[in-house]
């Protein structure tokens, strides 16, 4: 029983007909969220922290996104 271990996160599911996935970039720290960005009122709301390619590729695979065209809001 390992009472240490990291639990893998839920993958959420994205609404591609009413939502554009977006990644919310910094300029400064360089630090990445996914957003879902609504198409008619251009609102964004969170979903994760991404840390690395793999994340975003995980999340991409689960909703079958290509992560290429996923776009960078700076």
């Amino acid at each position: 029983m390992n009472l240490f271990r990291k639990k893998k996160p839920d993958m959420p599911k994205i609404q591609t007909d009413k939502y554009e996935p977006v990644l919310r970039c910094s300029i400064c720290t360089g630090e990445q969220t996914l957003c879902l960005k609504d198409r008619e009122t251009g609102d964004q709301h969170e979903l994760m922290l991404i840390r690395s390619f793999s994340d975003l590729e995980e999340v991409c695979a689960a909703n079958g996104i290509d992560p290429e065209t996923v776009r960078k809001i700076y």
